[in-house]
């Protein structure tokens, strides 16, 4: 018997292989490599995306945009050029879901604030009240990391232009005029090429839960793009 086994010694050892390679293939073709949609104006709640792009179904980014942040520095899209970042709305007055989201976007800060490739956009909705000095003292009071987490300011047709026609996160229609407001507590995933891949609500401690998980499978299919 021990003779038999050592004559088929080689042969058991390479189907034993050959079986574990033909599992693993098996396996992979079962598993799905992890995604997120690309969301495009036409996928998303009406209520949220203004008239004039709701019709677009393929191609959508983020606009570009030029604001100031809380240090009194000029912010572009170049800033964020080839990052992962998180945007959001609020403003520093409000006593409602703000102070919320504020908190979920310092949590997100601590989580990534060694990694270079995500960063974070806070846009108020309130720019005649939160100035640059406002915003700096919000930020230091929220312990903002400059370098990590932008708090921006400007003009506010611009600014409300972003949330409508960008984020697809503002649920009135408006003209950015002086009565007109925004409030929403979406936060809004976008990748290294300006596109949305997903929304959250910002105030659901479970969302930010889901939101840190996404930020994982996104990094996955960048670096697959990159192949």
């Amino acid at each position: 018997m021990l003779q038999f086994f050592a004559k088929y010694k080689f042969f058991a050892v390479v189907m034993l292989v050959l079986s574990a390679i033909i599992v693993t293939a098996i396996y992979q073709l079962k598993v799905p490599e992890p995604n997120l949609p690309i969301y495009q104006p036409s996928m998303v709640n009406k209520e949220l995306v203004d008239t004039t792009v709701q019709y677009i179904r393929k191609y959508h980014k983020i606009a570009d945009f030029e604001l100031i942040n809380q240090n009194g520095d000029t912010i572009t899209q170049e800033d964020y050029a080839g990052k992962i970042y998180i945007a959001d709305f609020f403003f520093t007055t409000c006593q409602t879901i703000c102070p919320i989201m504020t908190d979920h976007m310092a949590k997100l800060q601590e989580v990534y604030k060694n990694d270079e490739e995500v960063m974070l956009l806070s846009h108020t909705v309130t720019p005649d009240i939160d100035t640059v000095a406002q915003l700096k003292r919000y930020a230091q009071k929220k312990g903002v990391i400059d370098s990590k987490w932008n708090l921006v300011t400007g003009d506010k047709k611009q600014i409300y232009d972003l949330a409508r026609k960008s984020y697809c996160v503002a649920k009135t229609q408006g003209d950015g005029g002086p009565y007109d407001m925004i409030h929403t507590e979406n936060f809004t995933l976008i990748d290294n090429k300006r596109r949305i891949r997903k929304f959250y609500d910002g105030t659901d401690p479970e969302a930010i839960e889901e939101l840190i998980e996404d930020v994982k499978t996104l990094k996955k299919i960048q670096a697959r793009e990159k192949k």
